[in-house]
This record gives C-alpha cells, structure tokens and sequence, in this order.
C-alpha cells in the first residue's frame, strides 16, 4: 500500500543490466556500488550468474530469457528509468531480448559496455554475440565504450597502440551508436600513460558533425583493477542524467576511476588482482604502518 505522505525528491535512476560478479568486483555488483556512491538510485537486471573471484570466472549460468524480459518490465513499468547502462550479455539471444524488450519501452538513453572478455580471459560472449550488439544495441546506444580487445573483436581486426583508435572509433561509431570511447587500459604496462578516445556525433545548425577527444592520464601503479570497465561505465551513465555534456561526463567517470585505484592499491581482497575502491569518497583508505598493512 502506498504511503500517503508526498514524495517530490527526486534522484537519478540508473538501470543496470549486466551479469552478477559473486566476488563483488565487477558486474552488477560494481554498477550498483558505483551508482549509489555517485548519488544515484541503482536498479538491476541480472543476465548471467557467475562463480567469480579474483583468480577468475569458473562457471557462467545464463538467467532465462523471459526471467531477463520479466525483470526489464518490472523495473520500468514502475519505477522507470532515466538511463540505461548495459554490460555482459553473455549470448545472442540475451542481446536480442534485451533490445526488444528496451525499445518497447522506448529508452532513450543508454550507455553499452560491450562486455566480452573477462580480464582473466574468460570468454564471457562470442563473435555471434557481438554481431547481435552492433545488429540491435548499437542503434539504440547513446555511447558505447569498448576497450582495446572488445573494439578489435567487434571490428575483427588488432589495435596495437593509441594511434589505431580514431580510425577504430570512427568504424565503430558509423556501426550505429550516438558516441564511441575506446579505452587504452589494456596496452602493455610498458605505456605509463593512458590513452583513453571519445568520438561523437553532434549537430551544428541543424548539420551533423563529428567530434573527438583524447583523455591522456597516468597509469595508476596497481594490480587491483577488476572492475574498471563495469565502473567507468556506470559513472559516466550517472553524471550524464545528472546534466553533464557527455565530454564532462566522460572526464568525471575517468577521474572516479582513478580515484578508486589510487585509494584501492593497496587493499587486500583475495589473492589475485582485486578490485578497485568505490567508495573512497566514504571510507578513505590509507596505510596503517610501512609494512602497506591495514
């Protein structure tokens, strides 16, 4: 039964659809973290089950399609939804059911993060899941925001260095979606700095142009950096519906990255490569003594 008293407040509602992360580093479970710590209201739609931790991903479980459908109606039915942020779709029928599901309700702003590899190397979708992206999501998209060996999966060809990607994103963004950001978190260590590559379309008197944007930052010394995908995605999906120009947006969601790296480097979760620190705005992290111990 609904409560009587007014409800006006209102706060950002992220949708996040994407798989669950059991070890809580990445996924759904780094969406809602991200969300929540950036102000806004985080719903989700789980596609896949994973046996995950940070050593890797041992058993993948694929949620029912009309259990997928089922969840999208409910959240949106209701509660509604001022942008969508999409990760793993771990096949091709999920990708399509998605979309379907989407479009009847007429989304009309959606970050893709075409989730296709773990970083342990687990394949989380083929190249017939990414056919299915570009055919039904690409279109719908407002940004897509692949990294290097997403991007070279979707186009069918290497990215060797930050010099592959405007010619990459150029591909990408004439594939359908309103805007492309290719991460370069995946060049060798060797690369003290990261190249990270927005392209987008925009109108100038009633003209369409395109435009570009390097955002060049150092490297963060950590091997805690599951998650960053999941992380970077969701942030810039919550600064734009709190009225950010995608630019701006991108830019903060890359600052909220490097922020958790840098407060998460030192963190000791698991006994392989941890994830980053969301909520570093909170809960600071620093050193209890020389020995990097907390």
């Amino acid at each position: 039964m609904k409560s009587s008293l007014p409800t006006s407040l209102q706060i950002p509602k992220v949708l996040t659809i994407a798989g669950s992360d059991s070890g809580g580093g990445a996924g759904i479970q780094a969406d809602l973290k991200t969300i929540a710590a950036l102000g806004g209201y985080g719903m989700s739609v789980i596609t896949a089950i994973t046996a995950q931790n940070t050593l890797g991903v041992t058993r993948i479980q694929d949620i029912d399609l009309d259990v997928i459908e089922a969840q999208i109606d409910a959240v949106l039915v209701d509660i509604g939804a001022d942008i969508v942020k999409i990760g793993m779709l771990a096949s091709p029928e999920i990708v399509r059911v998605v979309a379907t599901t989407l479009r009847r309700h007429g989304i009309q702003k959606m970050v893709l993060d075409p989730v296709l590899r773990a970083t342990s190397g687990a394949s989380l979708g083929g190249d017939d899941t990414a056919q299915a992206i570009i055919t039904e999501l690409f279109p719908m998209a407002s940004l897509v925001t692949p990294n290097m060996d997403e991007a070279a999966l979707l186009l069918g060809r290497n990215l060797k260095s930050p010099d592959d990607f405007q010619l990459a994103a150029q591909e990408l963004l004439d594939m359908g979606p309103q805007a492309v950001l290719i991460k370069g978190g995946h060049l060798d260590a060797t690369h003290t700095q990261i190249t990270d590559f927005l392209m987008w379309r925009t109108l100038e008197d009633d003209l369409e142009v395109i435009q570009s944007k390097a955002f060049t930052h150092y490297r963060v010394n950590t091997a805690n950096t599951h998650g960053t995908g999941c992380t970077l995605a969701s942030a810039i999906s919550t600064y734009l519906v709190q009225g950010h120009d995608l630019s701006h947006a991108v830019a903060k969601g890359i600052a909220f990255v490097e922020a958790g790296l840098e407060a998460g480097r030192f963190l000791s979760i698991g006994e392989g490569p941890g994830p980053l620190w969301h909520m570093h705005d909170f809960y600071p992290t620093a050193l209890s003594d020389e020995k990097g111990k907390y």
